[in-house]
């Protein structure tokens, strides 16, 4: 059996803290009563910072559910942010995990209504999200393709639109993007998406486009000198703006990139 909570003893006084599995319960039950979730079935994933499951509704209609795993780092990284932790008394890994859940969400919503290739997003409780099953493969899973140059024009062109709208994906890679039997590509994992107005927008926008460039190069021995630099974007609108204004606040993020940047 596994427990939901954990005893915990500091400076002579007991106490209990909510485990995972616990945080996990609490979710699942969330979204059972909102009838968003009817069974769950195999583990199809395990992240850096996630568990990917199947899960289905009373429909029978398959759904992927997303758990935000915080912490999943090399030592050093973990170490670091624990250490950080320990001197923010408001913070804890699962209410971190509940904050990248909900900035997924909330991306997701909004470049889902502006038609950009993502998952439907269909629901969000704690740290669980639950978005529309796609029917592909994960590029890095990809071993040969017909047209590399129209696949990877596709990319820059979606990484282009991306920061013309006020956002860069910071982790547009070869594990994140999917890719159907027709070549439909579809783009996935936003806990890192920053605005253009971020700080370190350029840097984030160029490894980016780097992280494509490299992967078809190893991967499909495609080379071009042809990609987007950030000093050619032209801002036309500000999904940045529409995704604080849905619920992520500028507050929220605030809190998560001090640790997910510290």
């Amino acid at each position: 059996a596994y427990d939901a909570t954990a005893r915990r003893k500091s400076n002579n006084n007991e106490g209990y803290r909510l485990t995972n599995l616990g945080y996990d319960y609490l979710a699942l039950k969330a979204l059972a009563a909102r009838d968003v979730i009817n069974s769950v079935g195999n583990q199809i994933g395990v992240g850096k910072e996630s568990d990917v499951y199947i899960v289905a509704n009373e429909n029978d209609e398959q759904m992927i559910l997303k758990l935000h795993r915080l912490g999943r780092t090399c030592f050093r990284q973990l170490k670091n942010k624990r250490d950080y932790l320990k001197h923010r008394q408001s913070f804890s890994w699962l209410y971190l995990a509940r904050l990248a859940a909900m900035k997924e969400f909330a991306f997701m919503k909004t470049l889902y209504e502006h038609k950009f290739p993502v998952p439907k997003p269909i629901d969000c409780n704690r740290h669980c999200v639950v978005m529309q099953l796609i029917d592909g493969y994960p590029l890095c899973s990809i071993k040969d393709i017909d047209e590399p140059g129209k696949i990877y024009d596709e990319l820059m062109s979606i990484i282009i639109r991306l920061a013309s709208y006020g956002l860069i994906h910071s982790d547009f890679n070869e594990f994140n993007l999917m890719v159907s039997d027709s070549g439909l590509i579809t783009m996935i994992d936003f806990p890192q998406m920053v605005s253009t107005s971020h700080l370190n927008a350029e840097y984030y926008f160029d490894r980016d486009v780097q992280c494509i460039r490299d992967f078809f190069r190893r991967r499909f021995e495609f080379e071009t000198d042809v990609y987007p630099k950030f000093a050619d974007i032209k801002r036309l609108h500000s999904l940045d703006n529409d995704v604080r204004a849905s619920g992520f606040s500028k507050e929220l993020e605030r809190q998560f990139e001090e640790v997910r940047f510290n």
